[in-house]
């Protein structure tokens, strides 16, 4: 039985809605600016705001994916598709983002005056501008205590774009007093950040789809919820892992005394079961008798 509750994801919702509709303004506004002022910078921020555009729809697709009830097909509901949302678009700000950002910069970094730049008062007012509006989705998911796999794939994207509008700002800074290098370096700095925080993401979700375990605290907790049911007397062979945001699929053995009838034995299984539900919030838990301990 699954005790898991939607409050969570519908908060995911509604956040990633919040920041899609911030990063179309966003986009518009950047490219714009980047036609009027000729900074390479603007336009790796516009380049990593069209990807955050697709990866965030992505995500939000994903999130209400992921709250499909259970089926013959996957027995244990589809969660682990905000894992896969969150691993392709870490996939994409790698190989999309990132890659394109370095081979358009680094070239620059050896002609940096060859590039005519104007109006850059009104490429520093965007700039300022863009960090504020973004602010707005990273303050709402800041608030909320939990997320699932995509909000907080969304979560470092949105991160990413508050650093790489800093580095992008200060690049510009540095133009209007005549050091143009600083163009290519800021977005150098803005694919380097992509990509660091990209492989981080890449790195947790393939582990939550390799079955990650929650961890040995709560192992131990189960443990000793088990215990601490009447006529339990052992708990061996525990594995438990994510199946889903904050889902866990969990199964153990526990021991009774022989003798132990079996309607008692499956009253005592049950109430170990439920306490367990109690404790996790949610997730399947699966109780296992052992065939010796009980006649």
């Amino acid at each position: 039985m699954n005790y898991a509750t939607d409050s969570s994801q519908e908060s995911d919702i509604r956040a990633l809605k919040i920041a899609v509709g911030v990063y179309i303004l966003i986009f518009v506004m950047k490219l714009a600016v980047y036609f009027m002022t000729g900074v390479m910078a603007i336009f790796a921020e516009a380049l990593h705001t069209l990807s955050d555009i697709f990866v965030s729809g992505f995500l939000l697709v994903a999130v209400i994916y992921s709250r499909r009830q259970a089926d013959v097909v996957h027995m244990f509901g589809y969660g682990r598709a905000q894992n896969v949302a969150a691993l392709v678009a870490a996939t994409l700000f790698i190989s999309f983002t990132s890659f394109e950002l370095y081979r358009e910069a680094i070239p620059k970094l050896f002609a940096p005056e060859e590039v005519s730049y104007q109006n850059l008062n009104l490429a520093l007012g965007v700039l300022i501008i863009s960090m504020f509006i973004a602010g707005v989705p990273l303050i709402n998911m800041l608030r909320q205590k939990k997320h699932g796999a995509a909000a907080r794939a969304q979560l470092t994207e949105l991160f990413n774009d508050e650093l790489g509008l800093i580095a992008a700002l200060i690049g510009t800074v540095f133009i209007i007093q005549g050091e143009y290098i600083a163009d290519p370096i800021a977005s150098i700095v803005v694919a380097t950040i992509i990509a660091y925080n990209a492989i981080g993401l890449f790195r947790e979700n393939l582990s939550f789809l390799l079955g990650r375990s929650p961890g040995p605290e709560l192992l131990k907790n189960v443990e000793n919820i088990a215990l601490s049911v009447q006529g339990v007397i052992g708990v061996h062979e525990i594995r438990a892992e994510y199946i889903g945001p904050d889902i866990i699929h969990l199964g153990m053995h526990i021991d009774v005394l022989k003798g132990t009838s079996i309607e008692e034995a499956a009253r005592i299984a049950e109430e170990v079961r439920m306490r367990v539900h109690e404790s996790i919030k949610g997730g399947y838990c699966f109780i296992h008798m052992d065939a010796a301990a009980v006649p």
